[in-house]
């Protein structure tokens, strides 16, 4: 399998030079697990199996996920980061074939104190691309809290350091309330913070949960996530949608408080407006109706979720052969998050689509 970029892409040069061996290994080694278990599976073939199935089980037709752009969100090893620090969890990335990281804070807990300098010397040593990062939005109770309300500029300030290219939060705009005008404030910040970001040619974005689509308690017929995208600027605030999280929002507020039908599907929103959506968060779900969320969260490749769809809808909507879109691994709390890491790449870097999608 090749990861070579079929476009010029500056930015994926260094890394995709640098793993030549260890990159394509680990994609290599995903296809072959899949194709050996296509070749046994197809000395019995059964009434169920389909041309484009088999092709994807055998590693032929076009890859779905664009090379260079799987990354990981941190907080996914935060275990493995507290206990042994980013070292030995970059050479561990570099392995399952990452190209990239998000972070989910700067600090190694117990494995002891690094600077910003070191640690982007770290990961390009390792060919990750320090993508972006989560920071609160606010905190009220702390005036010299680390958010974007309150330290601005600090986190800015870090962000440049690092190197990053998006600088974001996993925060609700929930600050003011839950009515349309509330929302209205919250997406007032943002644009706030968007600009500021944009000047050091940064990208601001906001990472959703399910409680994003929910409906504004002064107007129950208004969903709050369609106020935040009418209210922010598109030029200065964009989304990192968590894939899953969407999907259970699909499963909980398909229907207003009335009971009334509101269905919706979560790539919908990023087909009309690709380029608001930089950023993914790629986590799975087995469906089960009898949860609140109606699904329980599982590592990517073991759930339901359809990523060959989602992924290949997605990246063919490029602009003049532009791919902007970034997707990031990620589970809340994997049982083995090392296995989570590898489990996940190998799903995902196997994954095929027919040659003429």
């Amino acid at each position: 399998m090749s990861r070579k970029p079929t476009t010029t892409d500056p930015e994926l040069t260094h890394r995709l030079s640098r793993r030549g061996m260890l990159g394509v290994a680990a994609g290599a080694s995903a296809a072959a697990l899949v194709g050996a278990a296509a070749s046994t599976a197809s000395a019995t073939p059964t009434a169920s199996a389909t041309p484009d199935s088999a092709a994807a089980g055998k590693g032929r037709g076009r890859p779905v996920l664009p090379p260079g752009r799987l990354g990981i969100q941190l907080y996914s090893l935060r275990d493995k980061v507290g206990s042994v620090g980013f070292a030995p969890v970059f050479a561990e990335l570099e392995k399952y074939g990452y190209d990239e990281i998000e972070f989910a804070g700067y600090t190694q807990g117990s494995a002891g104190a690094i600077t910003l300098a070191q640690l982007k010397r770290l990961a390009r040593d390792h060919g990750l691309n320090p993508i972006g990062s989560h920071v609160g939005y606010y905190d009220n109770n702390n005036p010299n809290a680390y958010t974007f309300a309150q330290n601005l500029t600090k986190v800015l300030d870090d962000a440049e350091a690092l190197g990053l290219k998006h600088i974001g939060t996993a925060s609700g705009p929930f600050r003011y309330g839950t009515t349309v005008d509330a929302w209205k404030r919250a997406a007032e910040d943002f644009n706030t913070y968007g600009e500021a970001a944009r000047k050091r040619g940064m990208k601001f974005y906001q990472h959703n949960h399910a409680e994003e689509f929910s409906f504004a308690t002064d107007k129950p017929k208004v969903r709050l996530y369609d106020v935040l995208l009418a209210e922010t600027d598109p030029d200065f605030v964009y989304l990192e949608m968590d894939i899953y999280w969407a999907f259970s929002a699909q499963f909980r507020f398909g229907k207003r408080a009335d009971g009334t039908p509101a269905p919706f599907h979560p790539l919908d929103y990023v087909l009309k407006q690709p380029h608001r959506y930089p950023l993914f968060h790629v986590k799975d779900g087995i469906r089960d109706e009898t949860t609140r969320d109606g699904y329980r969260m599982t590592d990517v490749g073991d759930g339901d979720i359809d990523y060959k769809k989602f992924l290949s809808k997605v990246t063919a909507r490029t602009h003049h052969g532009k791919r902007y879109h970034h997707w990031q691994t990620e589970h809340d709390n994997p049982v083995e998050s090392y296995a989570f890491a590898r489990k996940s790449s190998e799903h995902l870097h196997s994954l095929r689509g027919r040659c003429g999608d």
